[in-house]
């Protein structure tokens, strides 16, 4: 098991520092007077690139060329922040990224990527046609093929767990966006680092809600579809090594329906002018769900990331919730 002791925790984060600034966390009044507590937001939508996942990159890729030297080229297969995050991490170092994105993807996105290097590719209709298409490539051009989750991506991503116990050390509850669980175990284990006694909760689509019921019964489950526009948090089957980790040492789950998200995206707006994507709105949601629970106390919400499209923004503004039809499963 990779070392996350507070010496590594910190060495982790001094690399990440070199290239990343630490985000800040606010107390905004109206936000705390709206969810009836002390309430802390971690603005990781304020990172170069705009989600916290540019974090975990930079000590992957790190990684990446201590412990295979040989490598020219990563090759990923993402909808948005994965992305950004790996192909800025990787030709910073001097490689090669490649995406690969389903048709239909976000043009923002997309364009995004590019912006930071990569060579992108559109295969496919769904984010698992794209995942086989990379895993093509990876084998016919040499590619390193990245994955979701690792624990070199939890080693950086522990470094805005830091910051926020570092400002804030007397939280009584955070609670994290997941995904494929970077974020909530890299919050863990600065937390266990740092010898807090913090709750972390960890929160989820109700729509897709396979990390809460696979938390709560100790094995792998999945979910049959992803229809949440939250993409960020659309995974359907959870990966074994973050439920290794968070199984034992994460308090509890919590599922937001998207009319929730979409309430907490609007809240963050009225309350704070800042702008979050759906999985950046989660956890928010979640805390705003247990408000009575949560009353009186200092709690923290990490706000994930702001990479929301401006259509789907401006629908979400506007009051709407978005319907969505197509299945976002694994839209890392």
């Amino acid at each position: 098991m990779t070392d996350f002791s507070l010496a590594s925790l910190r060495s982790a984060a001094a690399m990440v520092h070199a290239q990343v600034p630490p985000t800040p966390q606010y107390a905004w009044p109206l936000l705390s007077a709206r969810a009836g507590c002390e309430l802390w937001v971690k603005h990781e939508n304020h990172t170069p690139t705009g989600a916290f996942k540019v974090r975990g990159a930079i000590t992957y890729i790190d990684w990446l060329r201590r412990a295979h030297p040989h490598v020219t080229g990563i090759i990923t297969a993402t909808r948005g922040n994965h992305g950004q995050a790996q192909v800025r991490a990787a030709t910073a170092a001097g490689l090669k990224a490649t995406i690969i994105v389903p048709h239909g993807n976000a043009l923002e996105k997309n364009a995004a990527m590019r912006a930071f290097g990569a060579t992108l590719i559109e295969h496919g209709h769904d984010f698992d046609s794209a995942k086989a298409e990379a895993l093509r490539l990876s084998a016919e051009q040499g590619l390193f093929m990245v994955p979701a989750y690792h624990d070199e991506l939890v080693r950086g991503v522990a470094s805005y767990g830091l910051e926020l116990f570092d400002a804030v050390p007397d939280l009584d509850t955070v609670y994290v966006p997941v995904g494929c669980g970077s974020g909530l175990c890299g919050t863990i284990a600065a937390r266990d680092a740092l010898g807090l006694a913090t709750k972390v909760v960890g929160v989820v689509s109700a729509h897709v809600d396979a990390a809460k019921r696979s938390f709560e019964a100790g094995r792998l489950l999945a979910s049959p579809t992803a229809h949440t526009f939250a993409d960020g948090v659309a995974v359907c089957t959870p990966v074994q090594a973050a439920l290794d980790y968070f199984g034992p040492r994460a308090d509890r789950f919590v599922a937001v329906t998207d009319d929730e998200v979409a309430a907490a995206i609007r809240h963050y707006w009225q309350d704070t002018h800042n702008l979050a994507e759906g999985a950046g709105a989660v956890a928010l949601a979640a805390a705003l769900q247990e408000k009575e629970a949560m009353r009186g106390k200092k709690v923290a919400v990490i706000l994930s990331g702001g990479n929301g499209d401006m259509s789907q923004m401006a629908e979400i503004l506007g009051g709407a919730t978005p319907v969505v039809r197509q299945d976002m499963r694994k839209a890392i």
